[in-house]
């Protein structure tokens, strides 16, 4: 069969019938490059005895669920994946460069458990550079084998012959590249290929392969979306680098819940599991400074309290800012828009910054009632009461709205020594006790008379 060629933008993935200095599609400038496919085409295929197999009948025992996953090691991981690895998984994981990827691997690598073979193949490093990770995590596990490639089809001769029970890691998949594909590792085409390679070679051999991929400027995955789709598990490990602390969220699993986070802490010996998280990230608040509130929240199926702090300030341009970091910067302005519009709060002359402390990011609408709480409390100068806790969503008509998991949020917060919870109206009433005091709020205008009798009485 002749040599087939074809245009592929790198940005966009688009296909073109020709060169071109600018893609039709995305408008990317020299983005587009030929691609040249030397391999021969076949349609016919021999097909195995055993390549249908038979549905077992359903066993949903505890010790049938158990055997068919591999224990990490890692609590806070195996609760991010639902139970621990699957046999012939494909685990995609992105992080900022810095963030601990490497030292996460390698830590899985060490501690997983009932597997015979592991492997850590690095096209970015060499084998001495991993070694002396290793070594610097006193990790001295015999079984690790360790290799420094950038070729794919080196890399899948060396583990194909790997048969079930083993894991393998592959750093990274942006710097592996094959010979049939005449583009520069790290473009399209070549990531697809390469994933695709390492996809057949986990579910034909029954093994786990985990796939580190690079992020944008933008925080997402680096390549091709379709990469995503090819993968089982895809995971962010994040965190802010001014902090110690480190998450590791799941995008996609085909095993498990997509909501669950794990919380690691990041020391000279390498990431260690905060089984607290709620503990960790209130150490060091103050309760006697305006614009500081507390929340919780819910990841997954875990409570976490996580304080909130607002900053309402003074300014003379004619376009205030609203700012925020771990929070949604489009949510916080319809925040604002309401307490202007439904308490008669005048933002039109103030800055408004809004930060989630401890490096977090939250989502959830229930995180509302506290950022209003904050913002409020700033506004007025005035803090609010000592061991208070906010949940709830607001709406456009100042509504608080009820908040799933209400049971679990105040069960934190009684166990960490809270004893005012702010909620909605509607939320279930909680056992009674003698500390716990709950103040139900119908509208945020409540909030803002509540802030506003605090104020009075320190006058």
């Amino acid at each position: 069969m002749s040599k087939q060629s074809r245009f592929v933008c790198q940005e966009c993935g688009a296909v073109l019938s020709k060169w071109m200095g600018q893609c039709d599609i995305c408008k990317a400038w020299n983005s587009v490059v030929e691609e040249v496919n030397d391999g021969l085409a076949s349609t016919k295929k021999d097909v195995p005895d055993d390549f249908f197999v038979t549905l077992e009948p359903k066993d949903d025992s505890a010790e049938c669920l158990a055997s068919s996953r591999h224990n990490s090691g890692i609590a806070e991981l195996d609760r991010v994946l639902g139970g621990g690895f699957v046999d012939g998984s494909v685990i995609l994981i992105g992080g900022s460069p810095g963030i601990g990827k490497s030292t996460l691997l390698m830590q899985i690598l060490a501690n997983s458990v009932g597997l015979d073979k592991r492997v850590y193949i690095s096209a970015e490093e060499s084998v001495g550079q991993v070694s002396m990770r290793a070594k610097r995590l006193g990790i001295t596990n015999e079984s690790i084998q360790i290799a420094s490639t950038s070729d794919i089809h080196q890399i899948i001769s060396a583990i194909n012959k790997f048969k079930g029970n083993g894991i393998v890691v592959v750093d990274s998949v942006q710097t592996v590249g094959s010979e049939l594909i005449q583009s520069p590792p790290g473009s399209i085409s070549q990531v697809r290929f390469c994933t695709q390679e390492l996809v057949n070679f986990a579910k034909r051999n029954n093994v786990i392969v985990i796939i580190v991929s690079h992020i944008t400027k933008d925080g997402a995955i680096a390549g091709p979306k379709t990469l995503e789709h090819m993968v089982d598990t895809v995971l962010y490990f994040e965190g802010d680098r001014s902090y110690d602390y480190r998450i590791l969220r799941v995008e996609k699993n085909r095993y498990g819940s997509t909501d669950e986070i794990g919380v690691f802490s990041m020391t000279e010996s390498g990431l260690k599991e905060v089984l607290n998280p709620s503990s960790a990230f209130l150490s060091d608040r103050e309760n006697s400074v305006s614009g500081v509130a507390v929340f919780s929240g819910i990841e997954g199926t875990r409570p976490i309290l996580s304080e909130v702090q607002a900053l309402v300030s003074n300014t003379s341009v004619a376009m205030p800012r609203r700012s925020a970091v771990g929070f949604d910067s489009n949510r916080l302005a319809m925040l604002v828009a309401v307490l202007s519009n439904r308490c008669k709060m005048n933002f039109s002359n103030k800055d408004v910054y809004v930060n989630i402390a401890g490096g977090l990011k939250v989502s959830e609408p229930s995180v509302d009632l506290a950022i209003a709480a904050a913002i409020i409390s700033s506004a007025y100068r005035t803090a609010l009461p000592a061991g208070s806790v906010f949940f709830g969503e607001v709406s456009l008509s100042g509504e608080v709205r009820q908040s799933h998991l209400a049971f679990s949020r105040i069960k934190e917060a009684q166990k960490l020594g809270f004893t005012k919870i702010f909620c909605s109206y509607k939320t279930e009433d909680y056992e009674k006790t003698k500390t716990l005091q709950m103040h139900k709020i119908k509208s945020i205008r409540d909030l803002q008379t509540f802030c506003l009798s605090i104020k009075q009485a320190e006058v």
